[in-house]
């Protein structure tokens, strides 16, 4: 009973700790993905019918919006709900975490990227230095 007792704290752990990851994660993704795709928080409450303030408060608050809101979010950014809670999508051809990560840090500093690929090599390098002292 006890082996019972202390799996199912485990399992609860786990699940807790996972779900704390998704919410950080899912609002992070959510600006990401505007940001990349050119979109303003604005035209995703509109487009998902809810206050544009709504996005803020999800970030203080730590809190995911409702599975229903949640689905229009990722229907209005043409991504997977699991890609914005940062879970591996099932049914599709399996990524590792890394290349997800990879793929989720793109996205957050692509117009850094394409600044940076407009700089000299001395002017990169400039850069690259003022970011080590940061």
């Amino acid at each position: 009973n006890n082996n019972t007792e202390y799996v199912a704290k485990v399992l609860k752990d786990k699940d807790d700790e996972i779900h704390q990851y998704s919410i950080m994660k899912f609002w992070e993704n959510v600006e990401a993905e505007l940001k990349y795709q050119n979109k303003t928080r604005k035209q995703l409450a509109t487009f998902a019918g809810f206050d544009a303030t709504t996005i803020s408060k999800g970030i203080s608050k730590q809190s995911i919006p409702s599975a229903d809101v949640a689905l229009k979010i990722a229907y209005f950014l043409n991504v997977s709900l699991e890609s914005l809670l940062g879970l591996p999508e099932k049914g599709k051809n399996p990524q590792t975490v890394e290349q997800q990560s990879q793929i989720l840090l793109y996205k957050k500093y692509c117009e850094l990227i394409n600044q940076a690929e407009h700089l000299n090599e001395e002017q990169l390098k400039a850069v690259e230095n003022l970011m080590k002292t940061i």
